[in-house]
Protein backbone atom coordinates (compact mmCIF):
# COMPACT_ATOMS: atom_id res chain seq x y z
CA UNK A 1 0.00 0.00 0.00
CA UNK A 2 1.80 3.06 -1.04
CA UNK A 3 0.47 6.71 -1.99
CA UNK A 4 2.48 9.27 -4.10
CA UNK A 5 2.32 13.03 -3.37
CA UNK A 6 3.17 16.26 -5.47
CA UNK A 7 4.76 18.71 -3.41
CA UNK A 8 5.60 21.78 -5.21
CA UNK A 9 8.16 24.57 -5.40
CA UNK A 10 7.26 28.23 -4.01
CA UNK A 11 8.18 31.60 -4.65
CA UNK A 12 7.55 35.04 -3.06
CA UNK A 13 6.45 37.43 -5.41
CA UNK A 14 6.75 39.97 -2.47
CA UNK A 15 8.73 39.75 0.53
CA UNK A 16 8.92 42.29 3.45
CA UNK A 17 10.53 41.39 6.62
CA UNK A 18 8.83 43.92 9.02
CA UNK A 19 10.72 42.94 12.26
CA UNK A 20 12.53 40.49 14.94
CA UNK A 21 9.93 39.71 17.28
CA UNK A 22 10.87 38.45 21.39
CA UNK A 23 11.09 35.17 20.88
CA UNK A 24 13.63 35.60 17.81
CA UNK A 25 11.67 34.96 14.92
CA UNK A 26 10.85 37.79 12.69
CA UNK A 27 7.74 39.17 11.53
CA UNK A 28 6.97 39.64 7.42
CA UNK A 29 4.33 40.13 5.08
CA UNK A 30 4.49 38.23 1.93
CA UNK A 31 2.65 37.39 -1.43
CA UNK A 32 3.59 33.53 -2.23
CA UNK A 33 2.67 31.64 -4.83
CA UNK A 34 3.26 27.89 -5.68
CA UNK A 35 4.76 26.53 -9.07
CA UNK A 36 4.01 23.54 -11.55
CA UNK A 37 7.29 22.45 -10.86
CA UNK A 38 8.25 19.87 -7.77
CA UNK A 39 9.18 17.06 -5.93
CA UNK A 40 7.13 13.86 -5.55
CA UNK A 41 7.26 11.81 -2.27
CA UNK A 42 6.18 8.37 -2.05
CA UNK A 43 5.32 6.73 1.17
CA UNK A 44 4.97 3.05 1.39
CA UNK A 45 3.55 0.82 4.33
CA UNK A 46 6.51 -1.76 5.81
CA UNK A 47 5.01 -4.55 7.56
CA UNK A 48 3.84 -4.20 11.12
CA UNK A 49 6.82 -5.12 14.03
CA UNK A 50 10.54 -4.79 13.92
CA UNK A 51 12.88 -3.20 15.26
CA UNK A 52 14.48 0.27 14.12
CA UNK A 53 12.66 3.59 12.96
CA UNK A 54 9.08 3.85 11.96
CA UNK A 55 9.90 5.98 9.30
CA UNK A 56 12.87 5.64 6.73
CA UNK A 57 13.91 8.23 4.01
CA UNK A 58 15.24 7.07 0.52
CA UNK A 59 16.56 9.77 -1.83
CA UNK A 60 19.25 10.02 -4.87
CA UNK A 61 20.35 13.37 -4.24
CA UNK A 62 23.38 13.30 -1.77
CA UNK A 63 22.22 17.03 -0.88
CA UNK A 64 19.32 15.83 0.74
CA UNK A 65 19.95 14.22 4.44
CA UNK A 66 18.11 11.30 4.85
CA UNK A 67 18.29 11.22 8.98
CA UNK A 68 16.40 12.75 11.65
CA UNK A 69 17.06 16.24 10.39
CA UNK A 70 14.98 16.01 7.76
CA UNK A 71 11.85 17.31 7.79
CA UNK A 72 9.86 14.47 6.27
CA UNK A 73 11.02 12.33 9.10
CA UNK A 74 10.17 15.02 11.41
CA UNK A 75 6.53 15.31 10.01
CA UNK A 76 6.27 11.95 10.24
CA UNK A 77 7.20 11.78 13.74
CA UNK A 78 4.89 14.56 14.53
CA UNK A 79 1.76 12.84 12.54
CA UNK A 80 2.38 9.60 14.90
CA UNK A 81 2.73 11.85 18.18
CA UNK A 82 -0.84 13.74 17.37
CA UNK A 83 -2.62 10.65 15.68
CA UNK A 84 -1.66 8.05 17.34
CA UNK A 85 -0.93 5.95 14.49
CA UNK A 86 1.84 3.44 14.58
CA UNK A 87 2.28 2.52 11.05
CA UNK A 88 5.76 2.18 9.25
CA UNK A 89 6.53 4.11 6.02
CA UNK A 90 9.13 4.01 3.90
CA UNK A 91 9.51 7.32 2.16
CA UNK A 92 11.29 7.70 -1.46
CA UNK A 93 12.19 11.43 -2.18
CA UNK A 94 12.10 12.80 -6.16
CA UNK A 95 14.12 15.73 -5.47
CA UNK A 96 13.64 18.34 -8.19
CA UNK A 97 13.79 21.29 -6.11
CA UNK A 98 17.09 22.39 -5.27
CA UNK A 99 18.48 22.70 -1.75
CA UNK A 100 19.23 26.30 -0.20
CA UNK A 101 17.38 27.78 -2.88
CA UNK A 102 14.54 29.95 -1.36
CA UNK A 103 11.87 27.52 -3.30
CA UNK A 104 10.07 25.85 -0.21
CA UNK A 105 11.59 22.49 -1.03
CA UNK A 106 12.18 21.24 2.64
CA UNK A 107 8.67 23.03 3.79
CA UNK A 108 6.72 21.18 0.42
CA UNK A 109 7.90 17.65 1.76
CA UNK A 110 7.43 17.94 5.12
CA UNK A 111 3.78 18.81 4.35
CA UNK A 112 3.88 16.15 1.37
CA UNK A 113 4.48 13.35 4.30
CA UNK A 114 1.56 14.91 6.74
CA UNK A 115 -0.50 14.27 3.81
CA UNK A 116 0.52 11.02 2.55
CA UNK A 117 0.59 9.88 5.71
CA UNK A 118 -2.93 10.65 6.13
CA UNK A 119 -4.09 9.17 3.41
CA UNK A 120 -2.57 6.01 4.96
CA UNK A 121 -4.10 6.45 7.66
CA UNK A 122 -7.94 6.75 6.22
CA UNK A 123 -7.66 10.69 6.55
CA UNK A 124 -7.62 10.23 10.68
CA UNK A 125 -6.40 14.22 10.60
CA UNK A 126 -8.48 16.86 10.10
CA UNK A 127 -7.51 20.05 8.34
CA UNK A 128 -7.51 21.74 11.87
CA UNK A 129 -4.99 19.09 13.15
CA UNK A 130 -2.73 19.09 9.50
CA UNK A 131 -2.51 22.90 10.07
CA UNK A 132 -1.60 22.78 13.95
CA UNK A 133 1.61 20.02 12.71
CA UNK A 134 2.37 21.78 9.76
CA UNK A 135 2.83 25.37 11.60
CA UNK A 136 5.01 23.39 14.27
CA UNK A 137 7.42 22.14 12.06
CA UNK A 138 8.30 25.49 10.01
CA UNK A 139 7.84 28.84 9.05
CA UNK A 140 6.96 28.07 5.36
CA UNK A 141 5.13 24.75 5.77
CA UNK A 142 1.12 25.80 6.55
CA UNK A 143 1.23 27.95 3.05
CA UNK A 144 1.56 24.28 1.54
CA UNK A 145 -0.91 23.21 2.75
CA UNK A 146 -3.23 25.82 1.21
CA UNK A 147 -1.30 25.23 -2.01
CA UNK A 148 -2.70 28.11 -3.40
CA UNK A 149 -1.46 31.70 -3.64
CA UNK A 150 -1.66 33.12 -0.49
CA UNK A 151 -0.67 36.08 1.65
CA UNK A 152 1.55 35.14 4.35
CA UNK A 153 1.67 36.86 7.79
CA UNK A 154 3.61 36.54 11.15
CA UNK A 155 6.72 34.63 11.11
CA UNK A 156 4.95 32.55 7.76
CA UNK A 157 1.82 30.73 10.39
CA UNK A 158 -1.25 32.82 9.20
CA UNK A 159 -2.36 32.28 5.74
CA UNK A 160 -5.05 34.43 3.85
CA UNK A 161 -5.97 33.09 0.36
CA UNK A 162 -5.59 35.61 -2.42
CA UNK A 163 -8.81 37.05 -3.47
CA UNK A 164 -10.02 35.22 -6.80
CA UNK A 165 -9.41 38.31 -8.92
CA UNK A 166 -6.18 38.54 -7.78
CA UNK A 167 -5.01 34.96 -7.85
CA UNK A 168 -6.37 34.94 -11.50
CA UNK A 169 -3.93 37.34 -12.64
CA UNK A 170 -1.08 35.09 -11.44
CA UNK A 171 -2.49 31.97 -13.03
CA UNK A 172 -0.82 30.20 -15.67
CA UNK A 173 2.16 33.10 -15.97
CA UNK A 174 5.41 31.52 -16.85
CA UNK A 175 8.18 31.91 -14.37
CA UNK A 176 11.95 31.21 -15.25
CA UNK A 177 13.70 29.54 -12.38
CA UNK A 178 17.60 30.02 -11.99
CA UNK A 179 19.95 29.28 -8.92
CA UNK A 180 24.09 29.51 -8.72
CA UNK A 181 25.97 26.21 -7.80
CA UNK A 182 25.86 27.62 -4.25
CA UNK A 183 22.90 28.06 -1.57
CA UNK A 184 22.21 30.52 1.51
CA UNK A 185 20.79 29.75 4.79
CA UNK A 186 17.91 30.92 5.82
CA UNK A 187 19.23 31.36 9.43
CA UNK A 188 22.49 32.78 7.85
CA UNK A 189 20.01 35.57 6.29
CA UNK A 190 17.88 36.50 9.38
CA UNK A 191 20.74 36.72 11.48
CA UNK A 192 22.18 39.12 8.79
CA UNK A 193 19.36 41.07 8.39
CA UNK A 194 18.87 41.39 12.22
CA UNK A 195 22.62 42.36 12.49
CA UNK A 196 22.24 45.59 10.21
CA UNK A 197 18.98 46.45 11.61
CA UNK A 198 21.16 48.88 14.05
CA UNK A 199 22.72 50.37 10.68
CA UNK A 200 22.23 53.47 9.02
CA UNK A 201 19.53 53.41 6.35
CA UNK A 202 16.36 51.10 7.16
CA UNK A 203 16.81 47.19 6.75
CA UNK A 204 13.25 46.04 7.80
CA UNK A 205 10.23 47.60 5.78
CA UNK A 206 7.29 48.74 8.18
CA UNK A 207 4.18 46.45 8.47
CA UNK A 208 2.09 49.10 7.46
CA UNK A 209 3.89 49.89 4.50
CA UNK A 210 4.09 46.20 3.32
CA UNK A 211 0.19 45.81 3.96
CA UNK A 212 -0.35 49.08 2.04
CA UNK A 213 1.13 47.41 -1.33
CA UNK A 214 -0.58 44.53 -0.83
CA UNK A 215 -3.76 45.92 -0.49
CA UNK A 216 -3.12 48.45 -3.45
CA UNK A 217 -2.33 45.37 -5.59
CA UNK A 218 -4.88 42.56 -4.23
CA UNK A 219 -8.05 45.27 -4.56
CA UNK A 220 -6.56 46.70 -8.06
CA UNK A 221 -5.91 45.60 -11.29
CA UNK A 222 -2.09 45.88 -11.73
CA UNK A 223 0.16 42.55 -13.28
CA UNK A 224 1.78 40.77 -10.94
CA UNK A 225 5.14 42.67 -11.68
CA UNK A 226 3.22 45.48 -9.86
CA UNK A 227 3.59 43.66 -6.87
CA UNK A 228 7.36 42.07 -6.89
CA UNK A 229 9.45 43.10 -3.66
CA UNK A 230 12.13 41.24 -1.41
CA UNK A 231 14.00 43.20 1.18
CA UNK A 232 16.28 40.23 1.50
CA UNK A 233 18.08 41.31 -1.47
CA UNK A 234 20.38 44.16 -0.74
CA UNK A 235 21.42 41.89 2.48
CA UNK A 236 21.80 39.03 0.64
CA UNK A 237 23.53 40.96 -2.44
CA UNK A 238 26.20 42.37 -0.37
CA UNK A 239 27.37 38.88 0.36
CA UNK A 240 26.65 36.77 -2.91
CA UNK A 241 27.66 39.88 -5.42
CA UNK A 242 27.01 37.17 -8.30
CA UNK A 243 23.03 37.57 -7.69
CA UNK A 244 22.74 41.33 -8.36
CA UNK A 245 24.72 41.24 -11.26
CA UNK A 246 23.37 38.58 -13.40
CA UNK A 247 19.76 39.95 -12.24
CA UNK A 248 20.80 43.60 -13.73
CA UNK A 249 22.03 41.69 -16.53
CA UNK A 250 18.66 40.23 -17.45
CA UNK A 251 16.59 43.36 -16.68
CA UNK A 252 18.35 45.28 -19.07
CA UNK A 253 18.73 42.34 -22.05
CA UNK A 254 15.19 40.75 -21.56
CA UNK A 255 12.84 43.73 -20.06
CA UNK A 256 11.78 40.66 -18.37
CA UNK A 257 10.95 41.48 -13.96
CA UNK A 258 13.71 39.07 -12.31
CA UNK A 259 13.92 38.67 -8.53
CA UNK A 260 15.41 36.70 -5.80
CA UNK A 261 12.98 34.27 -4.26
CA UNK A 262 12.69 34.13 -0.29
CA UNK A 263 16.33 34.43 1.24
CA UNK A 264 17.85 33.20 -1.71
CA UNK A 265 19.82 32.07 -3.53
CA UNK A 266 16.98 30.83 -6.56
CA UNK A 267 16.03 34.03 -8.54
CA UNK A 268 13.30 33.97 -11.27
CA UNK A 269 12.21 35.68 -13.88
CA UNK A 270 8.71 36.25 -15.75
CA UNK A 271 8.92 36.65 -19.14
CA UNK A 272 6.09 38.09 -21.45
CA UNK A 273 6.69 35.25 -23.88
CA UNK A 274 8.94 32.37 -25.50
CA UNK A 275 11.63 34.14 -26.70
CA UNK A 276 12.50 35.99 -24.23
CA UNK A 277 12.34 33.01 -22.05
CA UNK A 278 14.95 31.32 -24.10
CA UNK A 279 16.95 34.55 -24.04
CA UNK A 280 16.74 34.12 -19.96
CA UNK A 281 17.93 30.83 -19.89
CA UNK A 282 20.53 30.97 -22.15
CA UNK A 283 21.77 34.78 -20.01
CA UNK A 284 21.59 32.65 -17.17
CA UNK A 285 24.09 29.80 -18.33
CA UNK A 286 26.28 32.72 -19.97
CA UNK A 287 26.93 33.96 -16.64
CA UNK A 288 27.08 30.84 -14.47
CA UNK A 289 28.00 28.34 -17.11
CA UNK A 290 26.29 25.64 -18.61
CA UNK A 291 25.34 23.36 -15.91
CA UNK A 292 23.65 26.50 -13.85
CA UNK A 293 19.97 25.40 -12.07
CA UNK A 294 17.23 26.57 -15.14
CA UNK A 295 13.54 25.43 -15.02
CA UNK A 296 10.84 26.59 -16.44
CA UNK A 297 7.57 26.49 -14.64
CA UNK A 298 4.13 28.08 -14.17
CA UNK A 299 2.15 29.57 -11.45
CA UNK A 300 -0.77 28.32 -10.41
CA UNK A 301 -0.85 25.77 -12.62
CA UNK A 302 -2.39 22.29 -12.24
CA UNK A 303 -0.50 19.80 -10.61
CA UNK A 304 1.65 17.32 -12.49
CA UNK A 305 1.14 13.74 -12.82
CA UNK A 306 2.79 11.53 -10.27
CA UNK A 307 5.77 9.52 -11.86
CA UNK A 308 5.05 5.87 -12.45
CA UNK A 309 6.03 3.86 -9.69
Amino acid sequence: MSVTVFSPAKINLFLAVTGRRPDGYHDLVSVVAPLDFGDHLTAEVRPGGGDGDPFTLECADPAVPTDGSNLILKAAEAFAAATGWRGRVRFRLEKRIPVGAGLGGGSSNAVAALRALNALAGGIAGDALLASMAAALGSDCALFLANVPVVMRGRGERIERLADAAAGRLAGRRVVLFKPGFGIGTAWAYRRMAALAGSPGPVYLAEAEAERRVADWTTGDAPVEAILGNNFEPVVFAKYVALPVLLEKLRRETGAAVQMSGSGSACFALPRDESVTEKIAAGVRSCWGPDAFVQLARLGAPRPPAPDG
